[in-house]
């Protein structure tokens, strides 16, 4: 059994300049999907200052839809009785889900300005976004938030006691998430995509892989104190977000490669037709 380490959110200070974990995370985020977009970039035909835009329009999408999804998902009684408490960034709460929709949304707009298809951007972001999900679920480890469920197995090796919490060992699930929503999503989908597949299919593996991944994970992690069960008595609010994404992505992988073999066999026919010919 494990006991969980206090880590200072402070990670580096510098005279008055405090550099905190969770900032830390969401840098370590934005670099490696810049760096991973610049890499895709040359296969795509993208300029650096259009990757440079799309990390900038996606940062806002992620920061503006995470704070807003979680007022709106998770605090709106609080937010009807102090409205001004969902620009109060400073005091904590973001939401994977409001921050998806953000970045969908901050993709769209880019996809406006350069003209470019959204589905292809959609495509990028799949590849690009995974490692970010991992070093936030790293940053919700080191803040010692959004822990686990107590184990089950007392001798599990690596239950964990959180002593701001309890005594009780608990699973560290926001590892498991690093683990699985980052960096296992991240190795599935960048294999899957060295190949060429069809327009959405990456974005579809996206939607399913993560939406498995969550949806199970969260039979480890303890529910939201302030929101329980929400569905059947064992469903959470996460679990109740992410299963439409699972099905969403099986219907969008199926459409992807339907239209992926309709145009294969258009192809076919016309240049049967150019040879008759």
């Amino acid at each position: 059994m494990l006991t969980y380490p206090h880590i200072d959110p402070i990670a580096l200070s510098l005279g008055p300049l405090q550099v905190h974990w969770y900032g830390l995370m969401y840098l370590l985020g934005f670099g490696s999907a810049y760096l991973l977009a610049l890499w895709r970039a040359k296969r795509i035909g993208w300029t650096n200052d259009q990757v440079a835009d799309l990390i900038f329009y996606c940062a806002m999408g992620v920061i503006i839809g995470g704070r807003l999804g979680y007022v709106f998902f998770y605090g709106f009684d609080r937010f009807i009785n102090d409205p001004l408490w969902a620009i109060r960034l400073w005091e904590g709460g973001m939401s994977f889900h409001g921050g998806f929709i953000g970045v969908l949304v901050a993709g769209f707009l880019f996809a406006r300005r350069y003209n470019t298809p959204w589905l292809e951007i959609t495509d990028l972001l799949a590849v690009i976004v995974p490692p970010g999900l991992m070093f936030g679920r790293i940053g919700n480890f080191i803040g010692g938030e959004l822990w686990g469920r107590p184990v089950t197995n007392p001798e599990l090796p690596w239950g964990m006691v959180f002593p701001h919490v309890d005594a009780l060992a608990r699973h560290p699930s926001q590892l498991y998430e690093a683990l699985f929503e980052g960096l296992v999503l991240f190795l599935v989908i960048f294999i899957f995509t060295l190949k060429p597949r069809p327009r959405m299919a990456a974005s579809s593996l996206f939607l399913i892989g993560y939406g498995l991944a969550r949806f199970n994970i969260e039979f480890f992690r303890e529910p939201d104190v302030d929101q329980g069960f929400v569905l059947f008595n064992w469903m959470t609010k996460g679990q109740m977000l992410t299963a439409p994404m699972i099905i969403l992505g099986v219907v969008l992988l199926i459409i992807s490669y339907r239209k992926s073999n309709v145009a294969r066999v258009a192809e076919q026919s016309r240049a049967a037709l150019a040879k008759r010919s």
